[in-house]
């Protein structure tokens, strides 16, 4: 790429294609794992990931899995357009005279892609969330709860509290997206849609510079010579095993991420004022364990995510729609 101009919209493209079939091959694990993230103590109404997807499709139904896809599948295009188009953006620009960026270029190119991706990632996981977590919230209303000696608790899971100011806001359990989203700018202003704004970027600038280098050497290893493209079959392995390691390594942050865009609190569930409130509580009165929950599922959910995202860029489906199109006069 450092050797040739690169097209944006072609690669914006290919992102928003690999997006939306990564998302919906996988999102209703990703739904097991904000389910299985948002869990305490006393309080586990999943076992594991499969059990958590059997106990959905049984009281939610098939499309139970689904919730909060189509969010997803709004924002993924311009989420995972802007984060590997911004990669190849920055490692275009970081290039010089045809010669392999360092491993530290490459890093710094991730870096600016994760930065460059929240600005989308934020508001799409925060009203995520929210619709993911619905059933979980309601499956543990009908389940006893066990009360501390030391003090009562409202068992009241329609409550929601904003992780960084005192005010409850009662919020409908089957709210839209949009309605979810509507009382968040009506009540906090656009502020509201990027709480968690500071996890977000703990997780995905740290999974930007794991991934994007890491990607970029397996898939070396997989060229023929110098001059030639790895087999597709390379490329999608190296990114299915790119993603997960990156996935797995900045896992901690994305539970952090996901306990503080959860407005819903079951009963008895912790609020938290920020990132540090919210490790030190998790760590108090969960173990450093917890941070590892849902760690298998993001790994399941990210490397075919990946994969097929390292596929649809050697296939070159942008590229073909770019030359094939009015919209060629758009290539820079």
């Amino acid at each position: 790429m450092s050797q040739h101009q690169i097209s944006l919209p072609a690669k914006l493209i290919n992102g928003g294609i690999a997006g939306i079939v990564g998302v919906t091959c996988v999102f209703p694990i990703d739904l097991a794992k904000t389910r299985l993230q948002n869990q305490r103590q006393g309080q586990m109404v999943y076992k594991s990931m499969m059990d958590c997807l059997v106990k959905t499709v049984r009281s939610e139904g098939y499309f139970g899995m689904y919730r909060g896809a189509a969010v997803n599948l709004t924002l993924v295009t311009p989420e995972k357009a802007i984060k590997l188009a911004a990669n190849d953006f920055f490692r275009h620009q970081l290039a010089k005279d045809g010669k392999s960026l360092t491993v530290f270029k490459e890093m710094l190119a991730g870096c600016g892609a994760g930065m460059c991706q929240v600005v989308i990632t934020t508001p799409m996981e925060m009203l995520k969330i929210q619709l993911q977590d619905a059933g979980r919230l309601a499956a543990q209303q009908q389940r006893p709860v066990k009360m501390s000696s030391t003090k009562l608790v409202v068992t009241n899971t329609m409550l929601s509290r904003s992780y960084n100011s005192g005010a409850v806001v009662a919020v409908p359990r089957a709210a839209s997206a949009i309605q979810i989203a509507r009382q968040l700018l009506q009540t906090q202003g656009v502020s509201g849609l990027y709480k968690g704004l500071g996890a977000t970027l703990m997780r995905d600038v740290p999974f930007s510079v794991v991934y994007f280098p890491l990607f970029a050497n397996l898939n070396q290893m997989g060229k023929p010579s110098p001059g030639e493209s790895s087999p597709f079959y390379w490329a999608f392995l190296s990114g299915c095993v790119a993603g997960s390691t990156a996935a797995v390594a900045v896992n901690p942050c994305d539970v952090v991420k996901t306990r503080l865009q959860s407005l819903n609190k079951g009963s008895g569930e912790e609020t938290y004022s920020g990132v540090v409130d919210c490790v030190t509580k998790i760590l108090r009165k969960e173990g450093p364990t917890a941070f590892l929950k849902g760690a298998g599922c993001r790994a399941l959910v990210i490397a075919p995510l990946f994969g097929i995202a390292q596929v649809m860029y050697f296939v070159g489906i942008g590229e073909y729609i770019m030359d094939n199109s009015p919209l060629s006069l758009l290539s820079v």
